[in-house]
Order: structure tokens, then C-alpha cells, then sequence
């Protein structure tokens, strides 16, 4: 897939997909070729077992913009997602989901806002087709707290339909199921994002892969999310505070009782607040070697691969020096008669 670069992009991850492949790639053929820009289409087959991979197959086949990625077994979705973008050549890469409840016919708007000048612009799915109880209710419950913990205002961080500038997408590690934080990582690098309501339609083939059950794993990746924002490069300011905070409170703590038995004479044998006083000094402890120990991880992690801390928008070079004699006014010039 390391040929000539195109212009556009289109990532979609599939999984058991097999009756709506087809008329989703007639509807994607029917967009791309009437944008009039270069493009290519890549699928990625999670590990289907509904016939799915013989379909795209198939389209790959008939179709030569078409590259066709299949897994040995299901990753899930984030990982469908990353071999999708790590594969992508195009300037502006625009992922959606293969179930056809995103509209392909939204993709020419959201590259014209992207031209704008955004880095990111992320679908809005502000009139959603799928049940109330047990996707949108849910939904919009993480979203919001997906926005206060991240401070990016996006509405809506589980719509797949996406347009991104290609040298910022490339450049994300996703894992676990942080394909649905891409606005926050990339906000957290200095990428300027944008909104845009999308249409959603009702699923007319397939089942939703979609559960409850998603929602312990999206707030667990939420706190990876923010850690690795805020602390990556210093975990000693977290674990460190709450390791001074705790020991320092169990310290204070023991010398109170160390006044109380020495100096007062009360007894401390039966008195549960000692073993208290205990706990807080040795977690205190405990989470300063953390810190400590994170730090040393930290800077592996960046020196070992030569990883910035830092991502520069745009670097100016110093003009560069005119030639000898070229220019007057020094204070050694002598002056002309």
C-alpha cells in the first residue's frame, strides 16, 4: 500500500457486516467519484464470520480504489481503526462505520470544513436513530463527562464519521478503546477542531455491536486519556502530592499519638486510629516510589524511541546573513567623503 500518494482517504472498520457492504460501497463510490479528487477506500475486517470478507473480496476485485485489510481474529474496534489510519495515504483521511447509519453523502461537507482550515472535524449525530434507553441515554451521559474531563467541547465523541487532517491522524497510537477519544488526544496535541450535525439513519441490516456493557470500558479509558494528557511526563506531581498528602497525614497523625503515650501516658494498644496512622505512612510511601517509579518510565518511553514532550505548529528560521560589504552603517565603516 506504500504507492503514490491520493488526495482522500476513506477507513472504514468492519465487523459481520456482510448485507450492508455492498450498498454502502455503491453509495461511497457514487460520493468519492462526484468530489473529484484522488481517493481510495480501505476496509478493515475485525475478524468476521458472516461472509463479510468474501464480499470485500469481491470489491476489491471490481473496484481499484479499493485496499482490503483482514485480521486473523476480532481486535475490536480501536484496532480496526488504527490499521485503517497507519494504511491511509491521503491528505485528509474521513473514517466512518460500515453499518450505513452514516451518510456518505456527508463526507463532501465535512472536507469542505475542514479547507477551513480545522485539523479535525467530527460528526454530530444530533438526531440519532437507535434506541433510547440502552445506546442514547448512555451515550450522552459519557459524552458529557468525556467534555469535562477533557475540557474539548465535542457533542458527540462516539460519531465514527471523522475528517482529519493526514499528518495529524497518522501520528496517534490508539489502544484499548480510544478510538472514540481521538478529538481529545488530538486537541491535547494542538490540532484545531471542529463540529458538524451529520445525518444518522436507522440500521436496516445487521446487529448492533454496541452494548451497556461498553460503558465500564470507555470510563476506565477516559482516566488512561486524562492521565496520560496531564501527567505523562511528570506522574510524580500526582502520585507525589497524594503521597505527600497521605504520609504527611499519617505523620502528623503518629506524632500526636507518640505525644499522647510519651508524654500524657494513654495507652495506644487498643486504639484503632494507630493502625490508621500506620496505613497512611506506609501508603504514603508507597505512592511516592510510584511516582518516582513513573517518572523513570516516563523518560524510557521518550528517550528509548527519541519522542518529543513537545509538538511544534511552525518553526521560523533566522533570515539569513547578508554577504560581506553588503551592508552599511557599521561602527568600523569608514565614512565617504
Amino acid at each position: 500500500m506504500a504507492a503514490n500518494p491520493v488526495e482522500i482517504s476513506v477507513c472504514l472498520p468492519v465487523y459481520n457486516e456482510v448485507g450492508n457492504l455492498e450498498p454502502l460501497h455503491a453509495e461511497l463510490t457514487e460520493v468519492m467519484g462526484a468530489i473529484g479528487r484522488s481517493y481510495e477506500i480501505i476496509y478493515v475486517d475485525d475478524g468476521s464470520e458472516d461472509g463479510s470478507r468474501e464480499v470485500l473480496r469481491r470489491i476489491h476485485d471490481e473496484d481499484p480504489h479499493v485496499a482490503v485489510v483482514l485480521f486473523r481474529r476480532n481486535f475490536g474496534q480501536t484496532a480496526a481503526v488504527a490499521a485503517g489510519l497507519d494504511r491511509s495515504r491521503g491528505e485528509v483521511v474521513v473514517t466512518l462505520d460500515a453499518d450505513r447509519q452514516n451518510d456518505p453523502r456527508d463526507i463532501p461537507r465535512l472536507i469542505e470544513k475542514l479547507d477551513e482550515g480545522y485539523d479535525l472535524v467530527t460528526g454530530w449525530r444530533k438526531d440519532r436513530q437507535d434506541d433510547l434507553v440502552l445506546r442514547r441515554l448512555p451515550s450522552m451521559a459519557a459524552n458529557w463527562l468525556i467534555r469535562r474531563i477533557t475540557k474539548v467541547r465535542v457533542h458527540d465523541y462516539g460519531c465514527m464519521l471523522k475528517a482529519y487532517r493526514g499528518e495529524i491522524v497518522r501520528g496517534l497510537r490508539l489502544y484499548g478503546e480510544m478510538h472514540r477519544f481521538i478529538p481529545a488526544i488530538a486537541g491535547d496535541l494542538g490540532a484545531r477542531i471542529s463540529e458538524m450535525v451529520v445525518n444518522h439513519r436507522p440500521r436496516v441490516a445487521g446487529t448492533s455491536k454496541y452494548g451497556i456493557s461498553r460503558v465500564v470500558r470507555v470510563l476506565l479509558d477516559l482516566g488512561t486519556v486524562k492521565f496520560l494528557s496531564a501527567f505523562s511526563t511528570r506522574p510524580i506531581h500526582v502520585f507525589g502530592l497524594l503521597g505527600l498528602l497521605l504520609g504527611g497525614g499519617g505523620g502528623l497523625l503518629m506524632g500526636w499519638l507518640g505525644f499522647q503515650r510519651i508524654v500524657l501516658g494513654i495507652e495506644l494498644g487498643n486504639r484503632p486510629i494507630v493502625l490508621l496512622a500506620l496505613l497512611l505512612v506506609v501508603t504514603g510511601v508507597q505512592l511516592l516510589t510510584m511516582g518516582l517509579l513513573g517518572e523513570m518510565l516516563a523518560r524510557t518511553y521518550h528517550e528509548s524511541q527519541g519522542k518529543p514532550i513537545y509538538v511544534v505548529a511552525e518553526e521560523l528560521a533566522p533570515a539569513s546573513s547578508p554577504p560581506a560589504g553588503a551592508s552599511g552603517g557599521g561602527p568600523n565603516e569608514s565614512a565617504a567623503g
